[in-house]
């Protein structure tokens, strides 16, 4: 999820120095969606591991 983020980012990167606005922006705004869906996903990962570390001693 992070991969896509990232490649997302740098289309918007090279888009938005040849002057594609459009494009930029564009990517830009999936580039953040995806970030933050992978940021979620981390933090319930994290919370259920620590649930799971606690349980178990």
């Amino acid at each position: 999820m992070l991969k896509w983020a990232l490649i997302f980012f740098v289309i918007s990167l090279i888009a938005g120095f040849f002057g594609f606005s459009g494009v930029s922006a564009a990517s830009a705004s999936i580039a953040r969606i995806l970030f933050g869906i992978a940021l979620v996903i981390f933090l319930i990962f994290l919370v259920l591991a620590l649930m799971a570390g606690s349980a178990v001693l």
